[in-house]
């Protein structure tokens, strides 16, 4: 397959999967409230804290992109059954310790919760259910450890389909009670419940597309054996390197904690401008992970430079004009599709104004997955890491600074939030770049820097037309009859008004897009997948 072909088939999934986390969301909002309007949703997004942070870690790329090295190495030089094994062992090893620290969680979260959501901590019935909605989410860790794995196997084989298929489990699955149980205390109590569940779900559907592809992995007593140790110094320091926005997006959860409706207001926001590093970033750094290991083993520079700058163009293509709308109309995106029930528009314009600040770092979060694959793919994930930790460090200090120097002003902390995010999502692609560009992996020829230019004056014709729609957002919620066909509107307008810049300007042309789709060799001792 093609990087385009794996790119949109992985696009494509997870759009779907997004759309029913949109409708899940709509559901949490209308039922909880958010901003303010009571302490559920601050409930529900703090039981999801470290489960959505262990699947942005490893679901969503970044344990995959240590392990498909390895794991394609061992297939290519020793072998299925070799491969196989070191599979099996890794398994059993990483299950084990990630099940020792879900049980640790489990106990400890009565103590843990003050700490997590310390504006209720006056408030013990909020309390008692918090702890108890965070503890029946946690073990959706190990299922995704697991499921992890197993994705990094099928996308090693070149199979993407149903890796980026199993998330839409967990949007159906947490839908069903908020949706179905009346009681409000008992509906978001079964949704936590639902999130391990449809981790179990998501599993077996993993686990079932690997035995039909032949692989065979078995159950062992866990072993630190040579290829284990060899897996996890490349996996530990890309699952930090790769997981940098998901750490500091964790310790500005932490800092809000003290605010109530705080925690609503960034879970909201958070799901907005993950939408286009869900769809396009972590799509075509997981693309990206094979294709370049092979490049790399061929010692084929050229072939791996070209498949950066495809990379890179490509993700930019659909994340600017995203990052543009979010910039410069999120009251009119977030009133118009969240608005109803116990959500209000006073919530709307709060989180409207967060997601601004974050909007700005949404083309930095993407090229960090573009940027991280060619060290997976050499096996050089300890740079990376380093890096990550210095965006983390600027992220926590410019945060906290920023937390508790707003409200002085009459400025709602939250926004310094967004602001420190996005600006350790800048450094940490500067940082990224420039070690590439040092070590010869990877410098971006005048070739992508002309198409930048060419995709931000497209975006810039998007973005004044949207820019416009948000300031008469009231008018044309009166003239297309409803709020929501007016964003519809819009988002449609403006996608054409892209689409034909980018065209004319030739940032995108269809010789470009029929290479893009042209069938390419597998991946070095891996058969080809036609279908994903």
């Amino acid at each position: 397959m093609s990087l385009a072909r794996n790119v949109f088939v992985q696009t494509f999934f997870t759009l779907g999967s997004r759309v029913l986390g949109f409708a899940r969301d709509l559901a949490l909002n209308a039922r909880f409230g958010g901003g303010g309007s009571g302490p559920l949703m601050d409930c529900w997004a703090t039981a999801q804290m470290l489960p959505n942070l262990f699947r942005r870690l490893f679901a969503e790329g970044a344990f995959a992109q240590g392990f498909v090295p390895v794991f394609a190495a061992s297939r290519a030089q020793d072998g299925a059954e070799a491969a196989d094994k070191i599979a099996s062992q890794a398994m059993a090893f990483i299950l084990t310790v990630v099940a020792l620290v879900t049980i640790g969680l489990e106990v400890a979260m009565p103590w843990l919760m003050p700490l997590l959501l310390s504006a209720y901590v006056n408030d013990p019935g909020t309390m008692a259910i918090a702890t108890l909605m965070a503890q029946l989410a946690m073990p959706y860790l190990v299922f995704m450890t697991l499921a992890s794995l197993l994705s990094g196997v099928l996308n090693t084989l070149g199979r993407f389909a149903l890796t980026a298929a199993a998330p839409m489990l967990l949007n159906l699955c947490t839908i069903a009670p908020l949706v179905i149980i009346q009681d409000q205390v008992q509906a978001a109590q079964w949704a936590a419940a639902a999130v391990a569940f449809s981790g179990l779900l998501q599993c077996a559907l993993l686990w079932w597309g690997t035995r039909k592809l032949g692989v065979k992995l078995g159950a062992s007593l866990p072993v630190i054996s040579r290829g284990v140790r060899k897996m996890l110094a490349i996996a530990v320091p890309g699952a930090i390197a790769g997981g940098a926005l998901q750490v500091s997006s964790l310790v500005t959860q932490m800092l809000s904690g003290s605010d109530p409706g705080a925690r609503s207001v960034l879970y909201n926001s958070d799901r907005l401008y993950q939408l286009p590093l869900g769809l396009i970033g972590v799509a075509v750094g997981l693309a990206l992970v094979p294709r370049l290991s092979r490049h790399f083993a061929e010692n084929d520079h050229a072939g791996a430079t070209r498949t950066m700058d495809d990379g890179v163009g490509l993700s930019m293509a659909f994340t600017l004009p995203a990052a543009a709308a979010l910039l410069v109309m999120p009251f009119f995106i977030i009133d118009a599709t969240v608005t109803r029930g116990a959500f209000t528009s006073a919530d709307a314009l709060r989180t409207a104004e967060v997601l601004r600040q974050f909007a700005w770092g949404v083309p930095a979060f993407v090229l960090a997955k573009v940027f991280t694959p060619p060290f997976f793919a050499r096996q050089k994930s300890k740079r990376p890491m380093q890096f990550s930790l210095v965006s983390v460090a600027i992220t926590v200090v410019v945060g906290a600074g920023l937390w508790y120097w707003f409200p002085t002003m009459g400025i709602d902390g939250a926004i310094g939030l967004g602001i420190a995010t996005s600006l350790g999502a800048w450094v940490n692609v500067f940082l990224l770049a420039a070690a590439l560009h040092a070590e010869g992996a990877y410098t971006m020829g005048s070739r992508v820097w002309t198409r930048m230019v060419r995709l931000l004056i497209a975006t810039g014709l998007m973005g004044a037309f949207a820019g416009v729609c948000a300031w008469q957002y009231e008018l044309l919620s009166q003239l297309l009859w409803r709020k929501e066909v007016a964003v519809l509107a819009v988002i449609v307008i403006g996608v054409v008004i892209y689409g034909v810049a980018a065209f004319a300007l030739k940032a995108v042309t269809v010789a470009e897009i029929k290479g893009a789709l042209r069938r390419e060799k597998g991946v070095a001792g891996v058969p080809s997948a036609g279908e994903g």
